[in-house]
């Protein structure tokens, strides 16, 4: 299974961390080139004190969201609930900020470190309803790895 292969290096990246940056972005580039259906992959993290959360490390395609408020969007929603947020169809949602015409699902797992949400991972799919019970696993495995480095 890809997910098994990409945990060691996952781990093998943080346990040879240089900079907190450096590596979200090693990771964000990873998981993007080695998952088929993981079209674009990026950090968010709580902006300060504000309730609003800010772009972090990122691979793919620009966007415009670099800020967003808590309860916008679908990493809005997370930012507030505290668990995982998966949309086999942004179609469907009416709380769903657009990134890119091309993007059709989308799953956010919230980062914790000490019990509190710092931040989150959001993953982008062109296709619909690609995410799996084993996407969430392992997005929960790396958000609990990351926290590490906080």
């Amino acid at each position: 299974m890809i997910f098994e292969a990409l945990q060691s290096k996952i781990t093998d990246l943080i346990r040879h961390s240089i900079t907190q940056d450096q590596t979200l972005h090693l990771i964000c580039e990873l998981l993007k080139t080695s998952v088929p259906h993981y079209d674009w992959v990026g950090f968010y993290f709580r902006n300060g004190d504000k309730e609003e959360l800010k772009l972090g490390p990122y691979a793919g395609t620009p966007t415009d969201h670099t800020t967003i408020p808590f309860g916008k969007g679908i990493c809005g929603q997370v930012a507030l609930s505290n668990e995982n947020f998966v949309v086999p169809d942004v179609k469907a949602q009416d709380n769903y900020i657009a990134c890119s015409m091309s993007v059709k699902s989308e799953i956010v797992v919230p980062l914790f470190v000490n019990g509190k949400n710092i931040g989150q991972i959001d993953i982008d799919s062109n296709a619909i309803d690609p995410f799996t019970e084993d996407d969430e696993r392992f997005l929960e495995f790396v958000c609990r790895s990351v926290a590490t480095l906080m």
